[in-house]
């Protein structure tokens, strides 16, 4: 008995934060998105349950299902929002700048956007390192994101090689968010000398990892060459 009191209280708390981050007029997708973050903000990841969610939504489970099928599919939909916002920024400025700096640019840019869910972050972050399973999931979802950042940013996103790059950059900015979630200063002085460095270190190892993926291909150019000097050992033997 004693249960019930408290999830009603923690799905009140859901809702009120909810209420405050969306508009009136927020379609039944952005109420369930809004609620959950609200909750990731106040409890782990793995506590927050499909009825919570939707008694903060104000929603049935119906409308609900009909949205969405987990609490990762709405994460999935935060972050896919996340990136249309990043994406219909202006970049044009920077277009003469080298490509660190327009990739510098286009996360601050993300960071600026995720300040109203930083308790979120913080949280999701702290239940990705207990939980494998999340981790790998966010991971995923991760890499799918940063292909656009690389994108904004008018870097190659494409190939296997883009998705070497995209990999990378997920580690690095989720290293960055670690800094983040605690960096109390306006102007993110922390955060910034923080993705400075991320990034210094990325462009270090970037030739490194073009070098591993043009392995196969220079494997491939040496083949031929070998089928080569095995014809003319033949020639060679039979004109003996």
């Amino acid at each position: 008995m004693a249960r019930r009191p408290a999830r009603k209280s923690a799905a009140k708390a859901g809702r009120a934060s909810a209420d405050r981050a969306v508009p009136p007029d927020a379609s039944t997708r952005e109420k369930i998105i809004a609620a959950f973050m609200a909750l990731l903000a106040e409890k782990r990841f793995e506590e927050i349950g499909l009825v919570e969610i939707a008694e903060a939504a104000g929603v049935s489970l119906a409308e609900f299902r009909g949205e969405f099928a987990s609490p990762l599919a709405i994460l999935a939909a935060h972050i896919k929002d996340t990136d249309r916002v990043v994406l219909a920024a202006d970049f044009s400025d920077m277009t003469e700048e080298p490509p660190r700096e327009r990739l510098f640019d286009v996360l601050m840019r993300r960071l600026e956007i995720l300040a109203p869910h930083r308790d979120a972050v913080r949280s999701l972050i702290r239940s990705a390192s207990r939980n494998p399973p999340l981790a790998i999931a966010c991971n995923g979802l991760a890499v799918r994101s940063q292909q656009w950042m690389l994108t904004a940013a008018d870097i190659g996103a494409s190939g296997p090689r883009g998705m070497v790059r995209a990999q990378g950059l997920a580690l690095l900015f989720g290293s960055v968010l670690r800094t983040w979630v605690n960096d109390d200063d306006p102007g993110l002085a922390r955060t910034m000398a923080a993705l400075d460095r991320a990034l210094g270190r990325g462009q270090r190892f970037a030739g490194l990892f073009e070098d591993l993926l043009n392995v196969p291909a220079r494997l491939c150019r040496l083949r031929p060459r070998r089928r080569r000097r095995s014809e003319d050992d033949s020639e060679e033997t039979a004109a003996a």
